[in-house]
């Protein structure tokens, strides 16, 4: 995972170059299928989760290492949340919300630390179909 000024979003793909828009992400074969074009996560969500963690003596977690496309600033996981089975733009990009990104152990293996299932539980973001293509950049606007 790496931070990127711009990304191609792709209609029934995800972000180009990305693992599972190349059919090779950890769970592209689950059963049933589930829509991975991106998933989204709020800053907020992270920090709040770090909060916790480091209030037990636990390491935090650095957005590149929670696993998901895009962190969203300004937005409560709450709200986030609440955007699931509605469309919305992220810049000129539509997009669908199509469920929660529920918590997993994959990102605490990866990074060899703790309790990521407990503290981003309701805070694991949100999976999206990608409806338009086009040029996502840092700063676009969720609405």
């Amino acid at each position: 995972m790496d931070k990127r000024e711009s990304a191609r979003l792709i209609v029934g793909k995800g972000i180009e170059g990305d693992r599972y828009a190349l059919g090779i992400g950890a769970f592209s074969g689950s059963i049933p299928a589930k829509i991975r074009d991106v998933s989204l996560i709020a800053l907020t969500g992270i920090e709040d989760a770090n909060q916790e963690l480091e209030a037990s003596g636990l390491k935090p977690y650095l957005p590149c290492e929670v696993r998901r496309n895009i962190v969203i600033e300004g937005m409560s996981s709450d709200a986030l949340n609440q955007l699931v089975g509605r469309e919305f733009s992220l810049g000129f990009i539509r997009l669908r919300a199509t469920e929660l990104c529920i918590p997993c152990e994959r990102p605490a293996k990866l990074s060899e630390k703790l309790n990521f299932l407990s503290a981003f539980k309701n805070r694991g973001g949100i999976r999206a179909q990608i409806l338009d293509s086009g040029d996502l950049r840092v700063g676009d606007q969720l609405c």
